[in-house]
């Protein structure tokens, strides 16, 4: 599978020739390629597809380029917008890079370096991706966003308090592995802690009661009798 296969490049072009030979090349490259003749049908295709990237031409049959920008922008939509034009003026280029646009390709254009613009503009989409997958812990239903430090349960949000993410963290990370009450105190709530072993067992509690689907029976916030706690993913 190419690693371009999710990313989607809409091609806003009213140069029939010019539109085709991006289609093939980009599929060519393994990008999903959405096109448009003007600008209401590439409006229509951004909103409604949400392409990754848009290759935007300026001069269009039915309005400027930089309008159909400037309302992408305006409506807060975020994906890039890589100006190609054959109107090479500083001035266009300018009001284009002021509006949002991520880059600016005056034509004729080589399309090896075209292919490398995209890939330039997309690579960051690509780490942050990559990162948020790394970052990310699935618990049957819960999903656990370590870089945002937020869970979800069921697609829905779960509000956890600072020591209760903490300790579903500690036990998260450490799958499998049984920690006595005395440890997962000494691991969370730090060596100067004056409590007892009891607010262990109410945090793992109120955990059960937020985070499994059936509390009284819980799938992966385990009990182990006589030693303490683990957690099977």
């Amino acid at each position: 599978m190419s690693p371009n296969d999710r990313e989607t490049i809409l091609i806003v072009e009213d140069d029939a020739p010019i539109r085709e030979g991006l289609e093939l090349n980009l599929r060519l490259e393994g990008y999903r390629v959405l096109s448009a003749a003007d600008a209401a049908g590439g409006l229509e295709q951004a909103r409604g597809r949400r392409p990754d990237l848009i290759l935007l031409d300026l001069m269009l049959p039915d309005g400027s380029g930089l309008d159909l920008l400037r309302t992408l922008r305006r409506e807060e939509r975020e994906m890039h917008v890589l100006i190609l034009t054959a109107r090479g003026l500083e001035s266009d280029k300018i009001r284009g890079l002021k509006l949002g646009a991520d880059d600016y390709v005056t034509k004729p254009f080589s399309i090896s370096e075209l292919l490398a613009r995209i890939d330039s503009a997309l690579r960051r989409d690509r780490q942050q991706r990559d990162r948020r997958e790394r970052e990310r812990i699935i618990l049957g239903a819960v999903s656990i966003d370590r870089g945002a430090r937020v869970v979800h349960r069921d697609g829905e949000p779960v509000k956890l308090t600072h020591r209760e993410y903490e300790l579903l963290l500690h036990l998260v990370t450490h799958p499998g592995r049984v920690f006595s009450r005395e440890q997962l105190l000494t691991a969370v709530w730090g060596e100067d802690y004056q409590g007892t072993t009891r607010s262990v067992d109410n945090f793992i509690s109120s955990l059960r009661t937020k985070l499994e689907s059936d509390p009284s029976s819980p799938a992966h916030l385990l009990t182990v009798h006589g030693v303490g706690y683990k957690l099977l993913r």
